[in-house]
Protein backbone atom coordinates (compact mmCIF):
# COMPACT_ATOMS: atom_id res chain seq x y z
CA UNK A 1 0.00 0.00 0.00
CA UNK A 2 1.57 3.26 -1.08
CA UNK A 3 0.94 6.57 0.50
CA UNK A 4 0.78 9.65 -1.60
CA UNK A 5 1.70 12.89 -0.03
CA UNK A 6 0.48 16.08 -1.54
CA UNK A 7 3.04 18.81 -1.64
CA UNK A 8 1.74 21.97 -0.15
CA UNK A 9 2.68 24.86 -2.42
CA UNK A 10 2.63 28.01 -0.39
CA UNK A 11 1.75 31.07 -2.41
CA UNK A 12 3.48 34.26 -1.30
CA UNK A 13 1.58 37.13 0.22
CA UNK A 14 1.08 39.95 -2.29
CA UNK A 15 1.67 43.52 -1.10
CA UNK A 16 0.65 46.50 -3.22
CA UNK A 17 2.78 49.57 -2.48
CA UNK A 18 1.69 53.06 -3.53
CA UNK A 19 4.92 54.97 -4.29
CA UNK A 20 3.18 58.32 -4.56
CA UNK A 21 4.83 60.84 -2.19
CA UNK A 22 7.18 58.18 -0.78
CA UNK A 23 10.91 58.87 -0.35
CA UNK A 24 12.74 56.47 -2.70
CA UNK A 25 15.55 55.22 -0.48
CA UNK A 26 13.45 54.62 2.61
CA UNK A 27 10.66 52.98 0.64
CA UNK A 28 13.04 50.69 -1.27
CA UNK A 29 14.75 49.48 1.91
CA UNK A 30 11.37 48.49 3.36
CA UNK A 31 10.43 46.74 0.11
CA UNK A 32 13.74 44.84 0.08
CA UNK A 33 12.99 43.49 3.57
CA UNK A 34 9.53 42.35 2.46
CA UNK A 35 10.99 40.59 -0.58
CA UNK A 36 13.63 38.76 1.46
CA UNK A 37 10.89 37.60 3.85
CA UNK A 38 9.14 35.87 0.94
CA UNK A 39 6.43 38.35 0.01
CA UNK A 40 5.57 39.36 -3.53
CA UNK A 41 5.65 43.16 -3.88
CA UNK A 42 4.00 45.24 -6.58
CA UNK A 43 4.93 48.94 -6.69
CA UNK A 44 2.43 51.31 -8.28
CA UNK A 45 2.82 54.99 -9.30
CA UNK A 46 6.61 54.67 -9.68
CA UNK A 47 6.96 58.02 -11.43
CA UNK A 48 5.51 59.81 -8.38
CA UNK A 49 8.15 58.60 -5.91
CA UNK A 50 10.21 61.40 -4.38
CA UNK A 51 13.93 62.16 -4.05
CA UNK A 52 15.22 64.57 -1.43
CA UNK A 53 17.58 67.39 -2.34
CA UNK A 54 17.88 69.88 -5.14
CA UNK A 55 16.99 68.60 -8.59
CA UNK A 56 19.81 70.47 -10.33
CA UNK A 57 22.58 68.72 -8.39
CA UNK A 58 20.99 65.27 -8.69
CA UNK A 59 20.52 65.65 -12.45
CA UNK A 60 24.18 66.64 -12.90
CA UNK A 61 25.19 63.62 -10.82
CA UNK A 62 22.94 61.35 -12.89
CA UNK A 63 24.37 62.64 -16.18
CA UNK A 64 27.90 61.80 -15.02
CA UNK A 65 26.73 58.33 -13.99
CA UNK A 66 25.01 57.71 -17.32
CA UNK A 67 28.19 58.41 -19.32
CA UNK A 68 29.92 55.31 -17.90
CA UNK A 69 30.21 52.26 -20.16
CA UNK A 70 30.15 51.30 -23.80
CA UNK A 71 26.73 51.85 -25.45
CA UNK A 72 26.51 48.40 -27.03
CA UNK A 73 28.00 46.33 -24.21
CA UNK A 74 26.87 48.10 -21.06
CA UNK A 75 26.55 48.72 -18.21
CA UNK A 76 23.01 49.79 -19.00
CA UNK A 77 21.44 52.57 -16.97
CA UNK A 78 17.69 52.82 -17.18
CA UNK A 79 15.90 56.09 -17.71
CA UNK A 80 12.30 54.92 -17.27
CA UNK A 81 10.97 55.52 -13.73
CA UNK A 82 9.70 51.96 -13.23
CA UNK A 83 13.00 50.40 -14.29
CA UNK A 84 14.99 52.96 -12.27
CA UNK A 85 13.01 52.12 -9.13
CA UNK A 86 13.31 48.37 -9.76
CA UNK A 87 17.09 48.66 -10.02
CA UNK A 88 17.19 50.74 -6.82
CA UNK A 89 15.48 47.89 -4.95
CA UNK A 90 17.90 45.43 -6.56
CA UNK A 91 20.80 47.38 -5.06
CA UNK A 92 19.35 46.76 -1.60
CA UNK A 93 19.03 43.01 -2.10
CA UNK A 94 21.84 40.43 -1.86
CA UNK A 95 21.41 39.95 -5.62
CA UNK A 96 24.49 37.79 -6.20
CA UNK A 97 23.13 35.15 -3.84
CA UNK A 98 20.28 32.80 -4.80
CA UNK A 99 17.92 34.18 -2.14
CA UNK A 100 18.41 37.70 -3.49
CA UNK A 101 17.73 36.63 -7.06
CA UNK A 102 14.55 34.80 -6.14
CA UNK A 103 13.44 37.78 -4.06
CA UNK A 104 14.09 40.11 -7.02
CA UNK A 105 11.88 37.94 -9.24
CA UNK A 106 8.97 38.59 -6.85
CA UNK A 107 9.13 42.36 -7.52
CA UNK A 108 6.95 44.13 -10.10
CA UNK A 109 6.93 47.88 -10.73
CA UNK A 110 4.35 49.86 -12.69
CA UNK A 111 3.93 53.49 -13.71
CA UNK A 112 0.46 54.60 -12.76
CA UNK A 113 -2.12 52.11 -11.54
CA UNK A 114 -3.13 49.31 -13.95
CA UNK A 115 -6.82 48.47 -14.17
CA UNK A 116 -6.39 45.13 -12.39
CA UNK A 117 -5.11 46.88 -9.22
CA UNK A 118 -7.44 49.91 -9.12
CA UNK A 119 -9.89 48.65 -6.53
CA UNK A 120 -7.37 46.90 -4.27
CA UNK A 121 -5.95 48.24 -1.03
CA UNK A 122 -2.49 49.80 -1.36
CA UNK A 123 0.11 50.20 1.39
CA UNK A 124 2.32 53.22 2.00
CA UNK A 125 5.07 53.37 4.61
CA UNK A 126 4.63 56.02 7.32
CA UNK A 127 8.35 56.64 7.88
CA UNK A 128 8.92 57.11 4.13
CA UNK A 129 6.23 59.80 3.72
CA UNK A 130 7.04 63.08 2.00
CA UNK A 131 5.60 64.95 4.99
CA UNK A 132 8.60 63.74 7.07
CA UNK A 133 10.95 65.50 4.67
CA UNK A 134 12.05 69.06 5.31
CA UNK A 135 13.71 70.76 2.39
CA UNK A 136 13.69 70.57 -1.40
CA UNK A 137 12.48 67.49 -3.25
CA UNK A 138 11.52 66.32 -6.73
CA UNK A 139 9.80 63.29 -8.25
CA UNK A 140 11.35 60.34 -10.03
CA UNK A 141 9.36 61.28 -13.15
CA UNK A 142 11.03 64.71 -13.20
CA UNK A 143 14.47 63.14 -12.86
CA UNK A 144 13.71 60.64 -15.61
CA UNK A 145 12.66 63.36 -18.08
CA UNK A 146 15.84 65.31 -17.29
CA UNK A 147 18.08 62.32 -18.03
CA UNK A 148 16.42 61.42 -21.31
CA UNK A 149 13.17 59.53 -20.74
CA UNK A 150 10.48 60.47 -23.21
CA UNK A 151 7.15 60.11 -21.43
CA UNK A 152 4.86 58.28 -23.84
CA UNK A 153 2.05 57.95 -21.30
CA UNK A 154 0.87 61.58 -21.51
Amino acid sequence: MSQTTAKCIKSPKITLVNAEDQIVGRMCSKIAKLLINGEEVIILNAEKAVFSGKKKSKVAEAHLFLEVGAPARGPFHYRRPDRYLRKTVRGMLPFKQPKGQTAYKRLKVFMGVPAEFRDQKMVSFTDAQLSNLKGPHFTLGELATEIGWRNRME
